[in-house]
């Protein structure tokens, strides 16, 4: 079966395009957006001062000082984009979103390509003030790559436009954050075998790549062919699956809105039970009879999470009037529809990723915020110089990245091993030497004394060791941290790790 004839729009750096859409940013101005890794996206402005994407914030400030750095914000993205959305159905039907930023629609067979790129493009331009570049081909990678290059593929000949792209641009087809996480391992081995282009992924045998890598394997293989992966017979899919529910009391805002969301996306993921589909259809509807549909495109399984984050972005850029006016009338009803789903009933275990077990949590965790309205977090370990520096506790829903890099140095920190608990609040004690005094700590990082009993809470220990102290000070150009660490075994009791800071002792974690 051939490949269908993609036409796909690409609105280059769009979380730059969508903040100044905004208006966070002169469009004149060097503008970068970032997040807690580095840089996400950088306009023309700024690369031509030297400024690239996945420098650190203070690398790119060193060489353009006028940059303008804004947080990542997919919300915005997303609401932002429904001006672009709503102009590109101008001129091509049915659009559907693949990301912020990307759109992808199956090219009519009756118009002439070249006069169906320039009318979307012009479309773009008129209706949302934008520059859009536009690619048609036959599969959905070779569509999507045609579209950054601004090509239009002749049939046939997908192969050998893909055959220079490093196998990395695999990434591109991708639109769930399972199925990207589960590439990295692939990419791995690839570097390993010195597996560079997709020229050199096809020259591999399938069954090969499907015995070693599985079903991504035989994924990979299909996209660097230039293949349609998304085209599955009748046969082989299962039936659309439908979830509605009624918003009592209406929500006129998207927030009100979002613990409906929660529980009919967590409704989906457990009807899908492992399946995956190729689009999901949000409807959403208001009391006096307005309703707005928007596609998204999916190319795998799509964890309730995602669901989640997809119609809340949908939900907000209707309610801001960005989706071809704003409602007249408080939000009724919510209905997702799983489309292009596949039949397969069982789940198959990714080689690389979350497990089957995680997933399930998640859902849990989902579930249970949505019924109660509750917030619930998470430990992410990062880098740091002491066990507090190195834990952050973010919402479930975050993204779990450290903001600060594990590999780095971090010169003066309190040396491993970490105690395993570590209090929320710093428990106060007393360090005391040998005649009661208070043990404290010089500006030279030197003891008063050496400690020989500790108390808290009205009880009292003989110290058997100790060991430090060690000075960690940081951040003395804006919020000055500065704490002497020790280490004290009590005896008959557990050993402690001290912080003592302007003269008071505090319990920061416990060896238990």
């Amino acid at each position: 079966m051939s490949a269908r004839r993609y036409c796909v729009l690409w609105v280059p750096d769009w979380p730059i395009a969508a903040a100044i859409q905004e208006g966070l940013a002169d469009p004149l101005a060097p503008i970068a957006v970032h997040n807690n890794r580095g840089l996400l996206a950088v306009s023309a402005q700024a690369r031509a001062g030297g400024v690239r994407t996945g420098m650190r914030r203070r690398k790119a400030r060193q060489i353009c000082p006028e940059l303008v750095l804004l947080a990542a914000d997919p919300v915005r993205d997303a609401r932002a984009f429904d001006v672009v959305l709503r102009a590109a159905n101008e001129a091509i039907a049915a659009p559907a979103v693949l990301r912020p930023g990307l759109v992808m629609a199956q090219a009519p067979s009756r118009t002439p390509e070249e006069e169906l790129a320039q009318a979307v493009t012009n479309e773009v331009a008129r209706g949302s003030g934008v520059e859009g570049f536009v690619g048609i081909a036959s599969g959905f990678l070779t569509a999507i790559l045609a579209a950054r290059a601004q090509a239009i593929v002749p049939e046939n000949a997908s192969a050998r436009f893909l055959a220079p792209y490093p196998v990395t641009a695999v990434r591109q087809a991708l639109l769930t954050k399972s199925s990207q996480q589960e590439l990295d391992g692939v990419f791995d081995a690839f570097a390993v075998l010195g597996v560079r282009t997709l020229a050199d992924v096809v020259a591999l045998p399938k069954g090969h790549l499907v015995s070693r890598f599985g079903k991504v394997g035989e994924t990979i293989h299909l996209l660097a062919s230039g293949a349609d992966v998304r085209a599955r017979p009748a046969e082989e899919r299962g039936g659309d699956i439908h979830v509605g529910r009624e918003l009592d009391p209406p929500a006129e805002r998207a927030d009100t809105a979002a613990f409906v969301v929660r529980a009919i996306a967590e409704d989906l993921a457990d009807l899908l039970s492992g399946r995956s589909c190729g689009r999901l259809l949000v409807t959403v509807r208001t009391e006096d009879g307005g309703e707005l549909n928007r596609v998204w495109m999916i190319e795998g399984a799509l964890a309730a999470a995602e669901i989640t984050d997809r119609v809340r972005w949908q939900i907000d850029g209707w309610l801001s009037g960005r989706s071809g006016g704003k409602p007249t009338a408080p939000l009724r009803f919510i209905e997702l529809e799983a489309q292009e789903v596949d039949g397969a009933a069982a789940r198959t275990e990714q080689l690389w990723g979350r497990t089957r077990s995680a997933e399930t949590a998640e859902r849990a965790v989902l579930r249970l915020s949505g019924m109660y309205g509750v917030q619930v977090a998470r430990p992410v370990v990062q880098g740091g110089r002491d066990p507090r520096s190195r834990v952050r506790v973010v919402p479930w829903n975050d993204d779990p990245a450290p903001q600060r890099r594990l590999d780095a140095p971090w010169p003066g920190g309190v040396p491993e091993p970490f105690p395993p608990t570590v209090f929320e609040e710093p428990r106060p004690v007393r360090l005391l030497d040998t005649v009661g005094n208070a043990v404290t700590v010089g500006a030279s990082g030197s003891l008063s004394a050496a400690p020989s009993r500790i108390e808290a809470d009205g009880a009292s220990w003989d110290i058997e060791a100790w060991s430090g102290p060690w000075l960690v000070s940081e951040r003395w150009w804006s919020q000055p941290h500065r704490a002497a660490w020790l280490q004290i075994v009590r005896a008959d009791a557990p050993a402690l790790l001290i912080a003592v800071r302007g003269g008071a002792a505090v319990v920061e974690g416990v060896y238990d």
